[in-house]
């Protein structure tokens, strides 16, 4: 791997973990108080299972983006790289919306919305790295239980 190759690819994957670490410090002092108060559906994971879940999946977010921006600069590499932007600004609002505002049915909402940018991004990516576009499979597929959960947690409250 060539020296310019390995600082995007820490640079990438530093990035995605560290904002998402952001996103975990808005959660973290609502887990014990406000999270704990909420009627929760039966299939809601244990707490502990976020943290290490949401880590692995910015590692795969970062090498993903990496893969896309190794490649040659161009409108369509730029458009896909742009996409993975706003899905993850996406993703880093919704922890602000959910457990700073309180305001579950507008997170379930940014959710939505959220999903259809991840899938977006998988297909841009696709064009440029099939492995960039298969590692976000994970992502979508959590996001999509966190959809239901998100969901499941409005209806209830």
């Amino acid at each position: 791997m060539k020296r310019n190759d390995l600082i995007k690819l820490i640079s990438a994957v530093s990035v995605t973990v560290v904002l998402g670490a952001v996103g975990g410090l808005v959660t973290a002092p609502e887990i014990p108080t406000w999270y704990a108060g909420l009627t929760k559906p039966s299939f809601n994971p244990p707490n502990w299972l976020f943290g290490p879940v949401w880590t692995t999946l910015y590692i795969l977010m970062g090498i993903s983006y990496y893969l896309v921006w190794k490649q040659p600069p161009s409108p369509e590499r730029n458009r896909a790289l742009s996409v993975f932007i706003i899905q993850f600004v996406l993703n880093f609002c919704w922890s602000f919306i959910f457990f700073g505002m309180h305001a579950t049915g507008w997170a379930l909402a940014e959710m939505i919305l959220l999903w259809i940018t991840i899938l977006i991004t998988i297909f841009s990516f696709a064009r440029f790295s099939k492995t960039a576009a298969w590692l976000l499979v994970p992502y979508i597929s959590w996001v999509s239980f966190a959809m239901l959960l998100n969901g499941a947690i409005w209806r209830l409250n």
